[in-house]
């Protein structure tokens, strides 16, 4: 089967995707600790069958970053999608998607910068730190970038 072919015979799968902002308008970002390389991300996760995107979304945070210490600013109304590359097709989630398709949530948290824990049960992340909002699309990897940019714009009326 050609790569085509079975990126068009697969789904994608649901994902619920995090921005969460500290007080000077900073964006959590963690590295990948199954990624030897200089790209970061912001949390995000899968969304179980029947479970409710803001529920994902909250269990994803607690399960990523060891906190549900935030406030709800704001939802994308629309799904976003990104593409695996070729190279990672087949491979990475068994094998059964094509990419993923990501409902977005901007928080605000409320907590102190001591209250964020990456060594959760099963750790995701390997460091993190505040990012510049407009430095994120150079911080993720190259085949999220578009859908990052498409983040950053919807999401701007409602950082500050």
């Amino acid at each position: 089967m050609t790569k085509t072919a079975l990126r068009e015979s697969l789904p994608y799968r649901p994902c619920a995707g995090m921005m969460v902002l500290n007080g000077e308008g900073r964006v959590f970002v963690g590295r990948r600790i199954d990624m030897v390389s200089e790209h970061w991300q912001m949390p995000q996760g899968g969304i179980d069958e029947n479970e409710d995107p803001i529920e994902a979304a909250l269990r994803e945070l607690d399960e990523e970053i060891g906190t549900r210490n935030v406030e709800l600013v704001h939802v994308l109304n629309e799904w976003l999608t990104y593409e695996l590359p070729d190279d990672l097709l087949g491979k990475i989630w068994k094998g059964k998607y094509r990419g993923q398709k990501q409902k977005w949530f901007l928080f605000r948290f409320l907590g102190e910068d001591q209250d964020i824990n990456i060594l959760t049960k099963h750790p995701e992340f390997s460091e993190w730190k505040w990012a510049e909002y407009a430095e994120l699309p150079e911080l993720i990897v190259p085949f999220k970038r578009a859908l990052y940019e498409t983040v950053l714009e919807k999401f701007s009326p409602y950082v500050r």
